[in-house]
């Protein structure tokens, strides 16, 4: 994946300084970096699993009637 750098205000870096740019895909593996140290170690709750298995449900009962 190509880097994008995109100003703060999202437009693309034209003229402007590195320092006022962000770099996206640091940005992301820095995201994806602290997501899997932290969140992604987390069990889903009952309340989450509840509601994977109402559209599972839902989607089979789309499934039968189309």
């Amino acid at each position: 994946m190509k880097p994008s750098i995109v100003t703060s205000e999202g437009s693309p870096h034209m003229g402007r300084s590195l320092k006022q740019a962000i770099d996206t895909q640091q940005l992301g593996l820095t995201l994806r970096t602290v997501y899997e140290g932290s969140v992604d170690t987390q069990p889903i709750t009952d309340t989450h699993v509840e509601l994977l298995l109402r559209l599972r449900q839902k989607e089979r009962e789309l499934r039968r009637v189309g």
